[in-house]
C-alpha cells in the first residue's frame, strides 16, 4: 500500500515533462488522472466484495501486476486515448486491488477490535511514509533516466510485490468475522448492502467524503503547476509533495488513534474545517517558501486520516463482515470528487488561465463536509436477514 499510494502521489510530477514531449494540454492529462479516479472508485467495491468473500490475497496479487502494467501502458502512450487507458482505467483498477478498501478490510477483520484503530493507523502511516520517499526517488528517477523510463522503473517494483500479496491471507478470518461479528448475526452480502444504502448517515458519509477526494486529488494533481505558475521553483514544488507525504505518516496514526477516543465523525468534521481554512490562508496570503511549507505540513496532517477514521465508522455501525464491500461504495462517492478535482482542475485553468475558482470550489466542498458529518448517526445497528423466498 506504501508503494501504491506513493506511485499514486507523484503523478502530478510527469503532468509538465509529459505534456511538453507529447505536445498535450494539462487537460488531457488532467483527464487521465480524473478517469483513474472515476475507476479506482468503481472497481472498489467490486475489490472489496471478491477480498470479504475469498480473502485479500487473489485481489491484492492482481493488482500488483495491473498497476505495474498500467504505468507502462502510460510511459510508452504516444497519444491521449493511450494515457487514458494505462495511466486511467489500468492503475486505477491496479489502485483499488492495492490500496485503503482491500488492506483496511484485511486488517479490519485480522486485528481485535481493541487493536483496530492502531491497526489502520499503522497501515496509512506506512502509506504516508510510501508517499514522502516516492518523491524524492521519482525526482533522482526522472533527472537521471527521463520520465518515461521513471514510468517503467516504478511500475516495474509495482509488479514484484505480488510477492507480498500471501501476507494478506484473511480466508480463515474472513469466515470467523461471518460468525463471531460479537453481537451481530451473520448475514447475506446483498442483504448487508441493501441495509447500508437504506441507511440516511451512509449516505452522509458518502457525500463527505466526496470532497475529501476533490480536496486531495485537486492538491496533488495540481499543486506542483500551481507553484510554478506563481514563479515558485521546481525543487519547492517537490518539497511541497514531500512535506505532505512526510507529515501525513503521523497525521494519519494520529487521526485512526483519536478515533479510538473520540467520536469519529466530530473528528472528520473538524478535519475538513480545519483544511478549508488552510486553503483559504494559503491562497489569500503572498506566496513563499515558508507558506508552502507550512501548508503542506498542515494539509499532511489532515491527508489521509479521513480513511482510517471513514473506515472506522463504517465498522462501528455496520461491522466487519462485509467491511471491504461497504466501505468500496462509500470509497465511491471519494474518488467521484477526486474525478472532478483533477478534470475541473485541468478544465479551469485552460479556460482561465487560473487555478482560482477550483480553491474556492474545494473550500465551499470542505465548509459542506463538515455540516454533513455532524448529524450522522454512529450507533450500530442490527443486521437485517435476507428475505425469505415466497
Amino acid at each position: 500500500m506504501g508503494l501504491a499510494l506513493g506511485i499514486r502521489h507523484v503523478q502530478g510530477l510527469f503532468m509538465l515533462p509529459m505534456t511538453l514531449e507529447r505536445g498535450w494540454s494539462r487537460e488531457t492529462f488532467a483527464l487521465a488522472l480524473a478517469i483513474q479516479n472515476l475507476a479506482l472508485g468503481l472497481a472498489q467495491p467490486l475489490a472489496g466484495m471478491v477480498a470479504d468473500r475469498w480473502g485479500g490475497t487473489k485481489v491484492v496479487a492482481a493488482g500488483t501486476l495491473l498497476y505495474g502494467l498500467g504505468l507502462a501502458v502510460m510511459a510508452w502512450a504516444s497519444t491521449p486515448m493511450g494515457l487514458y487507458l494505462g495511466c486511467g482505467l489500468i492503475v486505477g483498477v491496479g489502485l483499488a486491488c492495492t490500496a485503503f478498501g482491500v488492506v483496511y478490510g484485511v486488517l479490519s477483520r485480522l486485528a481485535p477490535e481493541s487493536d483496530r484503530g492502531w491497526s489502520l493507523g499503522l497501515a496509512g502511516a506506512i502509506g504516508g511514509l510510501g508517499q514522502f520517499v516516492a518523491v524524492p526517488a521519482t525526482q533522482a528517477l526522472q533527472d537521471a533516466f527521463g520520465w518515461g523510463e521513471a514510468l517503467l522503473v516504478l511500475g516495474a517494483c509495482m509488479a514484484a510485490l505480488v510477492v507480498l500479496a500471501p501476507v494478506l491471507d484473511d480466508k480463515n478470518a474472513a469466515t470467523a468475522a461471518a460468525g463471531t461479528s460479537g453481537a451481530r448475526p451473520p448475514q447475506p452480502m446483498g442483504a448487508a448492502i441493501r441495509q447500508a444504502l437504506g441507511h440516511r448517515s451512509f449516505w452522509l458519509l458518502n457525500l463527505g467524503f466526496l470532497a475529501c477526494g476533490f480536496q486531495l486529488a485537486f492538491i496533488a494533481s495540481h499543486l506542483p503547476a500551481y507553484l510554478l505558475d506563481k514563479g515558485a521553483s521546481a525543487q519547492l514544488a517537490v518539497s511541497g509533495l514531500a512535506v505532505i507525504a512526510l507529515t501525513n505518516i503521523a497525521g494519519t496514526f494520529a487521526c485512526a488513534r483519536l478515533g479510538d477516543l473520540y467520536r469519529r465523525k466530530h473528528l472528520l468534521a473538524t478535519v475538513y474545517l480545519t483544511r478549508t481554512a488552510a486553503m483559504a490562508l494559503f491562497v489569500l496570503c503572498p506566496l513563499s517558501a515558508a507558506s508552502v511549507v507550512l501548508f503542506c505540513g498542515v494539509m499532511g496532517l489532515l491527508w489521509l486520516g479521513t480513511a482510517p477514521l471513514t473506515n472506522g465508522l463504517v465498522s462501528q455501525v455496520f461491522g466487519v463482515q462485509y467491511i471491504g464491500t461497504l466501505f468500496g461504495f462509500v470509497f465511491l462517492g471519494h474518488q467521484l470528487g477526486a474525478f472532478l478535482g483533477v478534470w475541473l482542475g485541468g478544465y479551469v485553468f485552460e479556460a482561465t488561465r487560473s487555478y482560482d475558482t477550483v480553491w474556492i470550489g474545494a473550500m465551499a466542498l470542505g465548509l459542506i463536509a463538515a455540516a454533513l458529518h455532524w448529524p450522522i448517526d454512529d450507533r450500530p445497528v442490527l443486521p437485517v436477514a435476507a428475505p425469505r423466498p415466497a
